[in-house]
C-alpha cells in the first residue's frame, strides 16, 4: 500500500463535498431521471398494449420495448432509421408527432419547477428516511438546471443505446443534438418560471417598454393560436370533403383491429402536424409532399400518385387556385384582426390609467407581435415536417423560413390598420363618455344647489339703552337675558293648565294683588324671550 493510497479521500467524502458545494444537486439529478423514466414508461405501456393486441406479432416484448424507446426519442426530434426495407438500405423517419412531443416537454418542465421549488428535495429526504423532510428549501438555479439536464440526458442516452438493436435505430448525430437541446430549453423554462414571473427577466427595460413587449407577446401567442386553430379547422373540413378516399386509405394500411387502432392512434398524434401544414397552406407557401413537389393555395400541382397510404395524406386538397385560394385566406386575415385588436385593447387600457399609447407605439407593438408570430409559426413548421424515406420521400412538410415570413407579413399587413382604427374608435368613445359624465355631474350639482335668502328669518332685536338696568323691560317686568323660555316658569306653575282645583284660578292659588285682567291670581303672562 503506497502513501498516496493511504491519504486518498474516500468516495463518500467526495460526494459530501460536492453536495455541500452544490446543494440540491442530488435531488435535481433524481428529478431529471424520474422525468425521463416516466416518459419512457408511458411509451412502453402503449407499445406493450399494442403488441399484446396484435394477432401475429413479429417480435417479442423486447422488440416492442425497443420500438417504444425509439418512439420516445423520435418525440424529441431524433431521426430514426428503418432497417427492414425492400431495397435493403436504411430509410430515415424524421416526422415527430407533435402531440407525442408534449409528453416529454411537459415532464421536463414540471421536474425543473418542482426541483427548484424544493418539492423534489423534500421527496428525496423522505425516501432516505431523514428527519426534517418538510423543511426542504428551494434549490438554486445552477444545481437545479444542471442536475435535471444531466439526469434526463443520462437516461436518454441509455434508452438510445438500448434502441440501437431494434428495427428502428436512432441516429447518434441527431440524438446528441436534439435530446440535449430539448432538455436544456424545457428545463430552463421550468426553472425560470419557478424563480421569477414572466416580466422578471425584462427588468433591463423601462416600464413602458415592458408593457409594450408584454402586449406584443400576448398578441403573438393569440395570432399563432388563431393560425393553428384555423389550420385544424381546414384539416377537419378536408377530411369530411374527402371522406371516401380517407376511409379507403385507412382500410388499406393494415389488417385487423389492432393494426387499425395503431394507425388511428398515430393519425391522432399527427393532427397538430396536419394543422400546422394547413396553416402554411392558408398563408401561401404551402408544404412539400416529397422532394420538389409543393402544394399551395395557388399551386397548379396535385398530390403525387406515389404517396404512402395514410388517412391524413389522403385528405390533401387537389390543385389550388380559384375559390379555394380565396377561401383559405380567411385564416391569416383572422389572425391579423386578432393581433390588431389585442394591441388596440392594450392602448385603451393604458389610456384608462392615464398613459395613452400613441399611433407610433401601437404600430410598433403590432410589428413586434408580427415578428414573434412569424418566429413561433416558423419554428412549428420546421419541426412538424421531416423525411419519410429517400429520394422522392426525402422531405415532407412546410419550409420554416417561408412560413415564418408569410405569417409575419400577413399579421403586419392586416394588424396595423386594424389596430390604428380600433385605437382611434376606442379613444373617441372614451372621450365621449367623459364629456357625458361631466355634463351629468354639472346637472346634478345644479339641481342640488340651495338658494340662500338675503334677509334673515330671525327678527332682529333692538339694542338696549345703556342706562336701562340689565333684565328690566319697558313694562317693569324683570327679564333675565341669560335664561331660556322654559327656565322662566316655576316648576309648580303652568299657565297653560286648564282652570281647576290645582290651576291658577283654583282655591290653592296664592293670594296677591288683582291681576290686570281682574282675576285673583298673579300675573303669569309669558314673557317673550330673546333667542340666544
Amino acid at each position: 500500500m503506497t502513501q498516496w493510497t493511504d491519504r486518498r479521500i474516500p468516495l463518500p467524502s467526495l460526494l459530501a463535498r460536492s453536495r455541500d458545494r452544490w446543494p440540491g444537486l442530488g435531488a435535481s439529478l433524481l428529478g431529471g431521471a424520474l422525468a425521463a423514466v416516466a416518459g419512457l414508461g408511458a411509451f412502453a405501456l402503449l407499445a406493450i398494449v399494442l403488441w399484446i393486441s396484435a394477432p401475429y406479432p413479429d417480435d417479442g416484448p423486447g422488440g416492442a420495448l425497443r420500438v417504444a424507446a425509439a418512439s420516445w426519442l423520435l418525440a424529441h426530434g431524433v431521426v430514426l432509421f428503418r432497417t427492414e426495407t425492400l431495397s435493403g438500405g436504411p430509410a430515415p423517419v424524421g416526422i415527430a408527432p407533435l402531440l407525442a412531443s408534449v409528453v416529454p416537454v411537459w415532464l421536463l418542465y414540471r421536474a425543473a419547477r418542482e426541483v427548484t421549488d424544493g418539492e423534489a428535495a423534500e421527496g428525496l429526504e423522505t425516501v432516505k428516511g431523514l428527519e426534517g423532510a418538510g423543511g426542504a428549501e428551494p434549490v438554486a438555479v445552477g444545481p437545479a438546471w444542471c442536475g435535471v439536464v444531466a439526469g434526463y440526458v443520462g437516461v436518454g442516452l441509455a434508452a438510445a443505446l438500448y434502441a440501437s438493436a431494434g428495427a428502428l435505430r436512432p441516429s447518434w448525430a441527431w440524438t446528441l443534438v436534439c435530446l440535449p437541446l430539448v432538455t436544456v430549453v424545457s428545463a430552463g423554462v421550468g426553472v425560470w418560471r419557478a424563480y421569477e414571473p414572466p416580466t422578471g427577466a425584462l427588468r433591463v427595460l423601462n416600464r413602458d417598454e415592458q408593457e409594450l413587449l408584454s402586449n406584443a407577446g400576448r398578441g403573438a401567442l393569440a395570432g399563432t393560436a388563431v393560425l393553428v386553430g384555423g389550420g385544424a379547422l381546414l384539416v377537419g373540413l378536408s377530411l369530411v370533403w374527402h371522406g371516401d378516399v380517407v376511409r379507403e386509405s385507412f382500410l388499406q394500411v393494415t389488417q385487423g383491429w389492432a393494426g387499425r387502432g395503431a394507425v388511428l392512434l398515430l393519425a391522432v398524434a399527427l393532427v397538430p402536424n396536419a394543422a400546422v401544414w394547413a396553416a402554411a397552406y392558408a398563408l401561401g407557401p404551402g408544404f412539400l409532399l416529397g422532394a420538389g413537389h409543393g402544394m399551395g393555395p395557388w399551386s397548379p400541382a396535385t398530390a403525387p400518385s406515389l404517396m404512402p397510404a395514410f388517412p391524413l395524406l389522403a385528405a390533401v386538397p387537389g390543385s389550388g387556385g380559384g375559390l379555394l385560394g380565396w377561401a383559405v385566406g380567411v385564416v391569416p386575415v383572422a389572425a391579423g384582426l386578432v393581433v390588431g385588436w389585442f394591441m388596440a385593447r392594450g392602448a385603451r387600457a393604458e389610456r384608462g390609467r392615464g398613459a395613452g399609447w400613441s399611433v407610433g407605439r401601437t404600430v410598433a407593438g403590432v410589428l413586434g407581435a408580427a415578428v414573434m408570430c412569424g418566429l413561433l409559426l416558423g419554428g412549428l413548421a420546421e419541426v412538424s415536417g421531416g423525411p419519410l424515406g429517400v429520394a422522392a420521400l426525402a422531405r415532407f412538410g412546410p419550409v420554416g423560413w417561408q412560413v415564418g415570413g408569410a405569417a409575419a407579413g400577413w399579421v403586419a399587413g392586416v394588424g396595423v390598420p386594424v389596430a390604428v382604427v380600433v385605437r382611434w374608435w376606442s379613444l373617441r368613445q372614451v372621450e365621449e363618455r367623459r364629456v357625458e359624465v361631466r355634463g351629468m355631474e354639472a346637472r346634478e350639482v345644479g339641481e342640488r344647489r340651495v338658494e340662500v335668502p338675503v334677509a334673515s328669518a330671525v327678527t332682529s332685536v333692538p339694542a338696549k339703552v345703556a342706562s336701562e338696568p340689565v333684565g328690566a323691560r319697558a313694562d317693569g317686568v324683570w327679564e333675565d337675558q341669560d335664561l331660556f323660555a322654559y327656565e322662566v316658569l316655576a316648576a309648580d306653575v303652568d299657565p297653560f293648565l286648564p282652570d281647576g282645583p290645582d290651576g291658577p284660578d283654583g282655591p290653592d292659588a296664592p293670594d296677591g294683588p288683582d291681576a290686570p285682567d281682574g282675576s285673583d291670581g298673579p300675573d303669569l303672562t309669558p314673557i317673550p324671550q330673546k333667542k340666544p
